[in-house]
């Protein structure tokens, strides 16, 4: 009996978890499991904050696929086309032609992108958060500003580099935000030219509230700790342009920023609009509960499967509802949907996915945070220990939780590291100066300048 081949389209918490659990939950002689992505690491989004603010290495937030899916195939490209018509997909590898992959069930889940609007100037000033390698420029670049502001005579542009926008309340904001002026706050001490007086961090949110995930109060309680340590929040209000580092709010203020981070919400991945699955109206892939991919009238799509913030699943214990795209349901549905293809293979019938959402955790910063889990509201250092305690258990491998836990013991006992590396943008630059181009030789072997002269 041939293995069945699971391709898994995405190495994110769904594709790593899935991957995971497949490998170990079925031998090479059921199944092959096949996962294409085409970075060679998972990201633990949740860590990307702390990635940032240099309380972890930005390494140890990543988990390389290759050591955790040692059972798996590893592809290294991305998956250009779905066919599910043909149970084919088409993978565009690192390097050379594109090739086409059957299977016999399929994962899908690229997960999200960042949610964009058309406004002026944002594809050219703004800074997303979705990514290891858009965090460490993020940290780059903020205290690189800091050295800007420090040499400057100019006024304006002193003013500008100590400006810094976070657009989006949410859980990525609010953390990214927190993280930073903290960052920020630390490094002043290295600059006596700066007075932290200057220092601007404001907050844009379209809505009357942040963090709504851990509820009204704690929300509140969030806020009212921002603004004592000086961030402007403009509730109701919306980014309105940002050209030339110009930034326009909705509520009529004017004012030059170096820095825009943009962190309001996500989107399915645009994969998805290559493939021949069906969708829901916002362009998920429409799930059933038992996480298997279905028409708009219940027909079962044979083989494939979804899951995760690519995925319009059904919220069994809020009847009308779908799950949030948040880790906490993309972990749990991961275990599901594995050990239903698991069933699948060996014959037996899949399981629905149903799992109350037991609440939220959030860092404020060093020492700080805000946390509304099975109905308790904490704050202050112990919810900031549940937040850290919550992801490092959830992050996978012994040896990845081992290496966190090192570096947040470190940051612990020694100053954080405040310092600016630029050069890793741009690592040829210095090198390319020093090092004129040189013609090629022709075949005769004389150079292509020389070849025709006397």
């Amino acid at each position: 009996m041939n293995p069945q081949r699971i391709v898994v389209v995405g190495a994110g918490h769904v594709g790593l978890y899935a991957a995971l659990r497949l490998s170990k939950k079925l031998n090479r002689r059921r199944a092959e499991v096949v996962v294409i992505d085409p970075q060679p690491h998972m990201t633990y989004q949740p860590f990307l904050p702390e990635a940032a603010a240099g309380n972890i290495s930005p390494r140890h937030s990543v988990v390389p696929l290759r050591r955790e899916l040692k059972k798996c195939r590893v592809v290294a490209g991305e998956v250009t086309k779905v066919e599910h018509a043909r149970k084919t997909v088409t993978i565009q590898p690192i390097e050379g032609p594109a090739t086409e992959m059957s299977y016999d069930h399929i994962i899908v889940a690229p997960g999200s992108v960042s949610r964009t609007l058309p406004i002026p100037g944002l594809s050219e000033r703004g800074i997303g958060l979705k990514t290891i390698g858009e965090a460490i420029y993020l940290r780059n670049h903020i205290l690189d500003q800091l050295d800007v502001a420090a040499v400057t005579p100019d006024p304006e542009v002193r003013k500008a580099a100590l400006s810094f926008v976070f657009v989006g309340g949410g859980f990525a904001g609010i953390e990214a935000l927190a993280e930073m002026e903290d960052v920020v706050r630390d490094a002043m001490q290295y600059y006596p030219e700066l007075d932290k007086n200057e220092l601007k961090f404001v907050l844009v949110e379209a809505t009357n509230r942040i963090l709504p995930e851990v509820g009204p109060k704690m929300g509140a309680y969030a806020a009212r700790q921002l603004d004592k340590r000086g961030i402007s929040l403009r509730l109701d209000t919306r980014l309105e342009s940002c050209v030339d580092g110009e930034i326009v709010l909705s509520d009529g203020d004017r004012f030059r920023a170096e820095t825009l981070v943009w962190t309001a919400g996500v989107k399915p991945s645009p994969m998805l609009d290559h493939t021949d699955l069906p969708r829901g109206p916002k362009g998920h892939v429409n799930c059933l509960p038992t996480l298997q991919v279905a028409d708009s009238d219940g027909t079962v799509l044979e083989g494939a499967w979804s899951a995760g913030d690519s995925a319009q699943v059904p919220d069994l214990t809020n009847p009308g509802g779908w799950c949030s795209p948040s880790a906490q349901h993309a972990v749990r549905q991961a275990k599901v949907l594995a050990d239903n293809i698991r069933q699948v293979v060996l014959g037996g019938e899949p399981k629905e996915y149903k799992h109350k959402y037991i609440g939220s955790v959030a860092g404020l910063g060093l020492g700080k945070g805000v946390a509304h889990v099975y109905g308790i509201k904490v704050k202050g250092w112990p919810a900031w220990f549940m937040h850290r305690s919550y992801h490092v258990s959830h992050i996978p491998s012994f040896h990845r939780k081992a290496r966190v836990v090192a570096d947040w013991t470190l940051a612990a006992l020694f100053k954080r590291e405040t310092v600016a590396l630029n050069q890793l943008h741009a690592p040829r630059e210095e090198f390319t100066e020093v090092t004129p181009p040189v013609p090629a030789p022709t075949a005769d072997g004389r150079d292509k300048v020389g070849a025709g002269s006397r």
